[in-house]
């Protein structure tokens, strides 16, 4: 007889047989600098959680106070009883923040990729994407109709070719990119994108999760740090990471916004988001707006850490940003390095084949702003033991 589900056991068993397989950490407590895994106390350096806000005390207050006054629970989706008056307030201020006409709050960066992607292009469109680009507007292309194409990783010169192709066959073209590439912590050349879709009419998308609350002036994001703030068509973020709390975004027109309430399924047809969390995103907002020295010392982190590691001889790649990968070629060599700095006190964690190329995996280490001094150079300390006693460095 058929085993209707024992492929399910199969194949994890033949992802565990390749190592390929997600052994899965416990977090004892808040997202914190120093905090406690597996019953052990380390430095974390694999949280998105990079200004710290996670635990910031006025986000605990003004979830704590949503609480007391909406409850626990929104009931709804927002289309029909769950469009809450804390759900308006934050996205009337990260529009502001953004310096576009409006924005959308979705449940997660996720739920935006999947969900937006989609309804912007059809039948007779195309989509154009950076090789590198994440899995989530991968998954989201997939879900269209449309043509796709895809250009090198940050090469503008192929891109000018690709557009100039679709610009003859045509009658919608969509450039879709990250802004910050998660693996190698590098930027997309946003403006060039966005000069060069403008030559032919092309609608720009830009994914930038890991962008938003970390570059640009106080943390506004790839349009800021381009310029280009409210030019481009669709800017594509999540409170998940720099933000400290959970959900995803996007900013742009008042026109992107009408349309995306009304066709993005993964936003109408999914719960709102509990009054606590609506309230703690607002207050991350302000945070931003009203304490830079979260965005300063995250970058003064990120320098110092990737100085140092480059001085003892770790290769860093081509990271811009505070996603600092530390370069090891063979996967069993990452595990091995990441297990023992985990044993050493740090908790940073290992990308490997499938995730990268076979020879690129890495150590990715991700700052923070509230790590100090002592426990940067505590965590450096481990990353030169163990690479020393792995023969990395």
């Amino acid at each position: 007889m058929r085993d209707p589900s024992g492929f399910m056991r199969e194949e994890y068993q033949t992802l565990v047989e390749k190592g390929f397989d997600w052994k899965l950490r416990v977090l004892e407590g808040p997202s914190a600098p120093r905090c406690r895994v597996d019953g052990k106390d380390v430095i974390m350096l694999c949280s998105n959680n990079y200004l710290n806000l996670s635990n910031h005390p006025r986000l605990r207050q003004a979830a704590k106070e949503a609480i007391d006054t909406h409850g626990v629970g929104s009931g709804s989706v927002r289309p029909i009883a769950g469009n809450m008056d804390l759900h308006l307030k934050v996205e009337k201020k990260l529009a502001s923040f953004k310096r576009t006409e409006s924005s959308l709050i979705y449940q997660t960066g996720f739920a935006a990729n999947a969900g937006l992607v989609p309804q912007l292009a059809g039948k007779g469109d195309v989509i154009i994407s950076d090789e590198l680009n994440h899995g989530s507007i991968i998954d989201g292309v997939r879900l269209t109709k449309s043509d796709r194409m895809i250009f090198p990783h940050r090469d503008m010169g192929e891109l000018e070719k690709v557009l100039k192709e679709a610009d003859k066959k045509y009658k919608r073209i969509l450039v879709v990119t990250d802004g910050v590439f998660s693996m190698d912590g590098d930027i997309q050349h946003m403006d060039k994108i966005q000069d060069l879709a403008n030559e032919v009419g092309a609608m720009t998308f830009v994914d930038d999760a890991h962008g938003e609350g970390v570059i640009g002036p106080d943390g506004r994001g790839i349009g800021a740090h381009f310029g280009i703030a409210g030019k481009i068509d669709v800017e594509m973020g999540t409170f998940s990471k720099a933000f400290g709390v959970v959900g995803g975004l996007i900013a742009g027109s008042q026109d992107l916004v009408n349309f995306a309430l009304n066709k993005s399924r993964t936003w109408l047809l999914s719960g709102s988001h509990p009054p606590q969390v609506a309230a703690a995103q607002f207050a991350a907002i302000d945070v931003l707006e009203t304490e830079p020295e979260h965005v300063n010392n995250l970058w003064d982190n990120t320098k110092y850490f990737k100085k140092e590691l480059d001085s003892m001889g770790f290769d860093t790649g081509q990271s811009e940003t505070p996603i600092t990968p530390v370069m090891v070629g063979e996967s069993h060599k990452a595990k091995a390095l990441s297990e023992r700095t985990f044993e050493l006190g740090v908790f940073a964690l290992p990308i490997v084949f499938p995730m990268v190329a076979r020879d690129k995996a890495r150590i990715r280490t991700m700052m923070n702003a509230g790590l100090t001094k002592d426990d940067l150079n505590d965590a450096l300390a481990a990353f030169e033991k163990a690479g020393k006693e792995l023969d990395i460095i």
